[in-house]
């Protein structure tokens, strides 16, 4: 760790940068199995609980029967099938071919 007197001597630009090195992105993580997966999975979630958050809020607008609140539940509905798609294609496309290359191993 950096004392303070090590901070002082240094300049604001220094400082930062060198306090930043811990959280550098590992590129070779990121290009291993174990590092796709985790982005393919996060993406996953992402798209799931931006689903489950659009369709408490979308419904809970509509209670009110106003105007506006209607049409904001559409636009939720139209929000979640537009996530359900991107989940839909998330899993087809990148999570159901690594499961069957682990069982074909």
């Amino acid at each position: 760790m950096l004392s303070a007197r090590d901070r002082r001597d240094r300049s604001p630009e220094e400082g930062a940068a060198a306090e930043l090195q811990g959280f550098a992105v590992d590129k070779t993580f990121l290009s291993s199995l174990k590092g796709i997966l985790l982005e393919t999975e996060l993406d996953f979630l992402r798209c799931v609980s931006a689903i489950i958050i659009f369709l408490v809020v979308s419904f809970a607008a509509v209670t009110s029967r106003d105007g506006a609140a209607i049409a904001a539940f559409v636009f939720g509905i139209i929000l979640v099938s537009i996530f359900a798609y991107d989940a839909f294609k998330i899993y087809r496309t990148e999570m159901v071919p690594r499961a069957s290359q682990g069982d074909q191993q």
